[in-house]
Formats: structure tokens, C-alpha cells, sequence
């Protein structure tokens, strides 16, 4: 691994050697009260995550996302093209609240919440540990030529993770197609659903790629969240920090000595056992400072507290802080610019939460025929010919569906039926006519208020424009 110091660490990052090439993390197990924390966290999520697209809530998939289709469900709620404007201020207001989450506490969510972080260190390198081992035995293992003990705890380390990546994809197909379709494939058999057998197996070695070879470099160089937060972060930011004015103090680190008055020596409590490094996911120092490649994983903090544990100093070295507290000894506060970015997040929630209120069980569209003008019939009647689309986007049947006119006297003629039905998410068009009589248009342009009703229950109400002769007004 490339030597890393303070003068040269933002120069390179820990994952490559001296000639430029991928050098291997072979990070210690860790082990800690803040990784237990981790690990409670980490199986809830995952729970979540396996059950999500199982769990319905009136019918609807408590999550998907069918990009294909373009129907979504966000906490069992439906979402359809026609609801993309309230889909893109989900969006915002996910942007906005990562923002302010990590002006304010870092890059917490890679090191606790991220996928990724919880599939790499909480399924695939504990089950790395428990066929290899630890960072020991993990080295030597790497450098032992091929033979027999090597290529068993190979295929068997590979074969776990292909079984673990085949069950992700598995999982993030119901995702996108529903676990409802997902679970009729399988009862159908692979070879009917051959093109979603060659997907499936794409994204199995997709999850198996990133987990088994790329790991750590997802967070180091694809993820753009580690540029993000180099922009967001400033010195009041919680972060996993590095005490360097109890660590240096005047005399600098230095390693321990058994029996030594420490404090008379100017030394700092920083007795330099890189345990802090060995345990590290992304291969970093971080006694060196805030580094784009620092998760917030708080590995760190526990191996540096065991450490402090073991040679009788005070724990909390390596702690959640902000570099103010540490130099200047100031607490966290609500600063304008949390203020400022709480503001926005409060003001785009509340126009969410607006639209949610507003949104319709159903969609509909009214569009008059292009090209065509105004009919004129007998008895003084103009007629409009429209065509119609709507939108059911629940989880039952709408029946008995007809128009009526609420703004004008007049009569709605369906093209093929007088009433129907629009099945579960499903969506019905079709043509129709509006005769009005001209003494009760206004104008050459009139605007039409349209109820939809299912029986007698009136259901929504649309508005469409009606052209007439100049003439009348």
C-alpha cells in the first residue's frame, strides 16, 4: 500500500501502491460498542429492505419502482406519469434533507444507512472473515500460492458470495417489476422468462462485481456523495474526528512505553499503533484529518478506544466532533446555514405534503379532436367532439363511469357506450361528443366544467375548452 503521511495524503488515496495500482484493503474486524450500534441498525435495514416489496398496503406494493412502466409506489401509495411533478419534490426534498444532513453530521449516512456500506461490511466481509479470517490471516492468505487450503476457501468464499449477490438481484428485480410478477416467473420456471433470467443474472454479476472485487472503490471514486460532502462540510460539521491537539500535544506521537509518566514527556496520547488505520474500510488514516474517503463507519473509534482502554488513557481520541470543538472548544449550534437549509426543506415538505392532500384516486385528460372546429345541428346546437383518457389509480375497480355536464346545459354523447368500467390501475380513452345549445355559450371559446362520476358519487371534476360560431355571445 502507498505510504501515506501527513505532507502526501491528499495526494493519493489509500488504495493504491507505490506503481500506481489497486492495493488490496485487508481491514482488521471490527469490534466496539459503535459497531454493535451499526449492527442493530444495519439488520433492521436489511429486514426492510428484503420485506419492502413484499409488504402491501391496500393492495398496492409498499415499494417500486417500474421504470419500465413508469409506475412507482412510495410507502404503498401509487404514482403515475401524470404525478411526476409530486415524484420530482420527493426528489427535492431527499436532496435537500441529504444536504442539511450533512452540513450538519457529515458523511453519517454512507458509514450507517448507505446499501452499500451495510451489504460490504455487514454481510459480505463478515462472511470474508469468518471463511478467511482476520486482517492476519486474510494477508498471509493472499500471498500463499495456489494450492489446496487456498482454492477451497476460494470457490467457497466466491460461491457464498454469487448465492448472496443472486438473492440481491433477486430482490431488486421485485423491486422494479413487482414482487407480485417476480414471484409468478419463478413459480413459471426460467426457461418461460428467458429475457428476465438474462437481466436477473446481469445484475447478479453486477452486485457480485462491486462486492467481491470493487468494494471500498465504490465509495472512494463512484459515489459522488464523498464530493458532495467536501462542498457541504465546514468546521462546525459533526464528523468522526481525530483529537490532534490531545493526540500531538508538544512533544508529538509517539508509541507507549510501559511504566512511562506520559503526561511529564509532552508526548501525546496518540501512542502510534495504527490500530485506528487496520481497521479502517477505505484504507485511510484518519488521524491525517476529514478525507473524502472517511465513511463515518466509527471503526476508528472503537480500535482507538480499546487501545486508550489498554494503556489507561481516556477514551474518546477518535470521536464524533466538529474541528471548532476541538480547537476552540465551541459546542455544536444551530448555525444560519442550518437554519437557511431547514427553511427550504421546511417550505418544499410543505408543498409536498400540499400535493399529496390534492392528489385524485384517478387522472383524467379531455383533448378536443385537432383539427376539427364546431358542428352546427339542428335546433340551434353546437357540438365538440373530444377524445378521453382516464386514469384509475387505485387498487379496485371504478364502475359505472359517465360524464355529466356541471357549468352548462347540455349533453355528453360516449361514442361506444353510455358507461363503463376502469379496472385496478389501469386506464380507459375513447370519444365523445358535447352538444351545447348556442343560446347558452357566451363566447366563441367557452370553459366546460366536466364531472366524472362512478354511479352517483361524483368522483372528479375537469375543465376543457368549447368552441362556438362568433356569432353567439
Amino acid at each position: 500500500m502507498a505510504e501515506q503521511g501527513q505532507d502526501n495524503f491528499r495526494d493519493t488515496i489509500g488504495t493504491l501502491n507505490n506503481e500506481g495500482k489497486r492495493a488490496w484493503v485487508f481491514p482488521k474486524k471490527p469490534d466496539g460498542k459503535w459497531y454493535d450500534y451499526r449492527k442493530y441498525v444495519s439488520y433492521v435495514l436489511l429486514v426492510f429492505l428484503f420485506a419492502a416489496p413484499f409488504v402491501k398496503i391496500s393492495g398496492n406494493q409498499f415499494l417500486m419502482f417500474n421504470v419500465l412502466e413508469r409506475r412507482f409506489n412510495i410507502f404503498g401509495m401509487p404514482f403515475w406519469p401524470q404525478d411526476f411533478h409530486i415524484f420530482v419534490i420527493m426528489m427535492v426534498v431527499g436532496v435537500v434533507f441529504i444536504i442539511l444532513f450533512t452540513v450538519a453530521f457529515g458523511r453519517l449516512f454512507c458509514g450507517w444507512i448507505c446499501p452499500q456500506t451495510i451489504f460490504m461490511e455487514m454481510v459480505f466481509r463478515r462472511i470474508e472473515y469468518w471463511i478467511d479470517g482476520d486482517r492476519g490471516k486474510q494477508i498471509r492468505l493472499s500471498k500463499l500460492p495456489w494450492n489446496a487450503e487456498k482454492i477451497r476457501k476460494r470457490v467457497l468464499k466466491w460461491t457464498v458470495f454469487f448465492i448472496i449477490s443472486f438473492l440481491i438481484a433477486n430482490v431488486f428485480l421485485a423491486y422494479l417489476i413487482g414482487s407480485d410478477e417476480l414471484l409468478g416467473y419463478i413459480l413459471d420456471g426460467p426457461l418461460k422468462h428467458q429475457n428476465t433470467l438474462i437481466s436477473l443474472l446481469i445484475f447478479t454479476g453486477v452486485f457480485y462485481f462491486v462486492f467481491a472485487w470493487f468494494r471500498e472503490q465504490v465509495c472512494i471514486i463512484v459515489c459522488p456523495y464523498g464530493r458532495l460532502q467536501s462542498v457541504l462540510l465546514d468546521n462546525k460539521s459533526i464528523v468522526v474526528a481525530y483529537d490532534h491537539k490531545r493526540g500531538e500535544k508538544e512533544a508529538g506521537r509517539a508509541k507507549f512505553k510501559k511504566n512511562e509518566e506520559r503526561p511529564a514527556t509532552g508526548k501525546g496520547d496518540c501512542i502510534d499503533c495504527f490500530a485506528c488505520v487496520h481497521v479502517c474500510p477505505t484504507g485511510i488514516d484518519i488521524r491525517n484529518g476529514t478525507q473524502l474517503e472517511c465513511i463515518n463507519c466509527t471503526a476508528c473509534i472503537d480500535a482507538c478506544d480499546h487501545m486508550m482502554e489498554a494503556v489507561n488513557l481516556p477514551k474518546g481520541l477518535i470521536r464524533y466532533d466538529s474541528e471548532d470543538s476541538i480547537e476552540k472548544n465551541q459546542k455544536f449550534s444551530f448555525t444560519p446555514r442550518l437554519k437557511g437549509y431547514t427553511a427550504v426543506l421546511g417550505i418544499v415538505t410543505a408543498i409536498l405534503i400540499g400535493m399529496l392532500f390534492l392528489r385524485n384516486d384517478i387522472e383524467a385528460q379531455f383533448l378536443r379532436l385537432p383539427g376539427e372546429l364546431y358542428e352546427h345541428k339542428e335546433n340551434n346546437i353546437i357540438s365538440n367532439v373530444y377524445t378521453y383518457k382516464i386514469f384509475n389509480k387505485t387498487v379496485a375497480d371504478i364502475d359505472r363511469i359517465r360524464f355529466e355536464l356541471l357549468s352548462h346545459k347540455g349533453t355528453i354523447k360516449l361514442v361506444s357506450h353510455s358507461d363503463f368500467t376502469i379496472e385496478k390501475q389501469g386506464f380507459s380513452k375513447g370519444t365523445l361528443f358535447i352538444e351545447i345549445n348556442a343560446s347558452a355559450l357566451t363566447g366563441d371559446k367557452d370553459r366546460l366544467k366536466i364531472g366524472i362520476y362512478s354511479g352517483e358519487r361524483l368522483i372528479e371534476t375537469i375543465t376543457t375548452a368549447f368552441l362556438g360560431p362568433r356569432s353567439y355571445k
